[in-house]
């Protein structure tokens, strides 16, 4: 060997030897964490409802989505790095059936110095200062998650340039003046980076299991003992925080719903589909970038004692630019049974010089208080018992029908749903449970006798789910009453919690089928009148889950008929489309929902010149605008000078804390569907009766 081959040899040594010290420095899994993982990947191939092969295909899925979650937009990770690990790609199955997972761990740690690597660039570039113009003609796309791998750090540096450049764009058109930016975001990437270098071992397992649970089914899911101890807590819903469920949506998290009577709901000034930004503690605490946080991280930050004020920065659902932000603030509080019980109110209706009125009893959540009921006491508090107790209000009050408001009800305890069924037929099965091996049981109503056997009618939105699908479906089915309103969220299936030796999982067991033998996953509850929605099913329901299950059905159970509501469907139609032609909220509604969803469709990415990114918000907003004028004229209201204006109204005139979600004080839109539903079911009513 030459000297010069030596020299060579020895380098190339010390280089491998560096590369290991830096690949030894990051997260490595413990006994615990190993185990776990054998675990996990026998609960999923014995216990699932849905057949699981870990196999090569499978490794190959799990493999995709690992890269999804750890780098949803090609942000970080080069194409050599998924070179340098495609070996995972038929062998992460292996991996996790024998707990092996340092190759798993390995790879994270190569995402891990990208990360780290890429944050230090953006402070060090951010503390140079920013020099840019806002006058070039480039354009940054808005969702990456479709694009090829960059090849190289100089393509990275390019799009890292574009994303620093609309950062400090974002923050101009927001008013902060040149140094305000540049604190603005020193502060952003350097708590970012504190962030990513404090990762450990256990957030990767986390990050691991994510891909491999979420290959099955997105209801599937590996819970850490600090998570286990966290949804224990929610589940007991004595959770101190806003009373919202979060759930990522690439790097942001997003409002997947709101927890009926919890401080978000009440406040009305978060909704569903709301991105969150950033949180800030207290009326003027620093706000803290959550952009690319883990979901966890995020909601601890959320949380906090009943009292204490939270602010979120937050991206709208119904914003079109994703860079256009704004800031709310909601008191945390404790979320209490009684803030979720069923209540009632009676709409009046005039038609001909004669008043009719109509029952509406609104249904936040399927509850009953376990331990009471466990405890044999006689005064348990139930969903059942409480709609019963309206029932018998309402009935006093001379109305002509009752209406079920099921809207933004994301379900609860199965025995509720089954036992109020039987308030409105007189026993009967109401809802199939098929498990892994294609038993079925059936499940219904024992009891004799009905609580209300008038008109009925129940309305139902998006956020309507699992138990509120079973009772709208039992009801159509057995023609007992009119589903109204837009198709409800899809959840179809079953889960059961079990503690493993590190951690816990959720694991989806079965799947709830109609008595009419249609499944209610996926696809939903179809009303028989349909109202236009401003949730877009792309972003919220079962069918814009990764990996969610199938519809399908099985073979209908024998019950009898209680009515043929659809005999009247097209009168029915027709009356209601007469009705809302001219009628300015729901004008407002369906022209809203176009809008929102054509501007979704143009924005693909946003530009990076500030004179033409004001001009396409600006007629953006103007579009908006208009129609939110045009309803304010109809209604004889005071028009709105901008859009701006219109969010600090939404932001000012949020729901009180007494006040419930159908009070006279409830959104425009609320409202009107609900005073719509009153006069389709008094439609109904006449019908039926003959006399109209």
């Amino acid at each position: 060997m030459t000297l010069i081959v030596a020299a060579r040899h020895a380098a190339m040594c010390l280089l491998l030897l560096a590369w290991s010290v830096v690949a030894l420095a990051g997260p490595t899994p413990t006994d615990d964490q190993r185990q776990a993982a054998v675990e996990v990947a026998e609960a999923l191939q014995y216990g699932s409802y849905a057949e699981v092969d870990l196999d090569d295909e499978w490794s190959k899925r799990a493999f995709k989505r690992f890269l999804d979650v750890l780098d949803p937009q090609r942000a970080f990770l080069l194409q050599r790095d998924i070179d340098n690990f495609a070996d995972l790609e038929t062998s992460l199955d292996d991996a996790v059936k024998s707990g092996d997972l340092e190759r798993v761990y390995a790879f994270y740690s190569r995402y891990q110095d990208r990360v780290e690597a890429r944050e230090q660039w953006l402070v060090d570039r951010v503390d140079q200062g920013l020099d840019y113009r806002y006058d070039s003609s480039d354009r940054l796309a808005t969702d990456r998650s479709n694009d090829s791998w960059p090849g190289s750090e100089e393509e990275l540096d390019e799009l890292w340039n574009k994303r620093l450049e609309n950062a400090a764009l974002t923050l101009s058109l927001s008013d902060q003046s040149p140094d305000e930016i540049k604190k603005t975001l020193h502060d952003r990437y350097a708590n970012q980076l504190n962030r990513v270098r404090q990762t450990n071992a256990e957030d990767v397992l986390v990050l691991l299991m994510s891909a491999v649970t979420g290959t099955v089914d997105p209801h599937t899911e590996y819970l850490s003992p600090q998570q286990g101890e966290s949804f224990d807590i929610q589940m007991r819903l004595s959770l101190e925080g806003i009373g919202a469920l979060l759930q990522n949506d690439g790097e942001y998290v997003k409002v997947s719903s709101l927890v009926p009577g919890g401080p978000a709901d009440k406040s009305g000034v978060l909704q569903p589909a709301d991105r969150i930004v950033a949180v800030g503690q207290g009326e003027s605490g620093e706000m803290t970038n959550v952009v690319g946080m883990r979901l966890d991280d995020v909601v601890d930050l959320i949380r906090g004692a009943k009292g204490s004020t939270v602010r979120l920065e937050i991206i709208p659902a119904k914003a079109v630019d994703v860079t256009r932000t704004h800031t709310i603030k909601i008191v945390r509080d404790t979320v209490k049974l009684e803030d979720q019980a069923a209540h009632s109110k009676v709409e009046t209706i005039q038609r001909g010089g004669e008043t009719h009125k109509i029952g509406v009893i609104t249904v936040p959540a399927f509850y009953v208080d376990f331990d009471a009921w466990q405890a044999g006491k006689k005064d348990y508090r139930s969903t059942t018992r409480d709609v019963a107790k309206e029932i018998t209000k309402l009935k006093a009050q001379n109305i002509e029908g009752i209406v079920l408001d099921l809207r933004n009800d994301g379900g609860g305890a199965l025995q509720e749903a089954n036992s109020m069924i039987g308030l409105f037929i007189d026993r009967g099965p109401t809802v199939q449970v098929r498990d892994a091996q294609g038993r079925i049981n059936l499940y219904g109503d024992t009891d004799a006798g009905v609580a209300y056997e008038g008109p009925l009618a129940v309305l139902v939105n998006r956020l309507s789910a699992s138990a509120s699908e079973i009772f709208a479906g039992a009801i159509q089915d057995y023609g007992r009453g009119l589903i109204i309103g837009s198709r409800t969220f899809g959840k179809g299936t079953v889960q059961t919690l079990s503690d493993l030796s590190h951690g816990q999982i959720k694991l989806t067991r079965a799947k709830f089928y109609r008595i009419s033998g249609e499944s209610t996953q996926h696809r939903g509850v179809e009303p028989d009148i349909l109202y236009p929605s401003l949730l877009d099913p792309d972003e919220i329901g079962e069918s814009s889950l990764d990996n969610a299950l199938p519809w399908d059905r099985v073979r209908p159970v024998q019950y009898r008929l209680y009515g043929q509501p659809w005999k009247y469907l097209e009168a029915l139609q027709d009356r209601h489309d007469k009705r809302i032609a001219d009628d300015p909220d729901f004008v407002y509604l369906e022209k809203q929902a176009q809008l929102s969803k054509r501007l979704r469709e143009q924005q693909t990415s946003i530009s990076l010149n500030k004179e033409q990114r004001q001009r396409e918000m600006d007629a953006q907003e103007s579009e908006q605008l208009a129609l939110e004028n045009q309803r304010r004229r109809a209604l004889g209201q005071k028009q709105l000078d901008s859009w701006a204006e219109a969010r600090e109204q939404d932001d000012d005139t949020g729901k009180g804390e007494d006040e419930a979600a159908d009070s006279d004080s409830a959104e425009p839109i609320d409202r009107a569907e609900l005073q719509e539903t009153s006069q389709i079911l008094l439609d109904y009513a006449q019908l039926k009766s003959g006399s109209s």
